[in-house]
């Protein structure tokens, strides 16, 4: 279907990507987490504590830049940011 019809059918099924990035939220960000935790483990076993020590702290930079993005209040953070630096 092409013309101003087609337009209005899209707009009317309210086409959205909740479900999607529900699904990622739940299932795919939980397994990612799991494998990095797995992987710190394995190299602190090796003996590597400075090593595990770097890849934890940029972990949790990582888990912050990914908790901003997945609740919507960059523009929030962004501004509080900016006024420690401004006043």
């Amino acid at each position: 279907m092409t013309g101003p019809g087609a337009r209005t059918l899209w707009y009317a099924q309210n086409l959205t990507t909740n479900g999607l990035q529900g699904w990622i939220q739940d299932n795919i960000v939980p397994l990612i987490l799991l494998g990095i935790a797995i992987i710190l483990l394995w190299i602190g076993g090796k003996g590597d504590n400075a090593g595990v020590a770097r890849r934890s702290v940029g972990l949790l930079v990582g888990l912050v830049a990914l908790g901003i993005a997945v609740s919507g209040n960059g523009p929030e953070v962004g501004s509080f940011l900016a006024s420690l630096i401004t006043g």
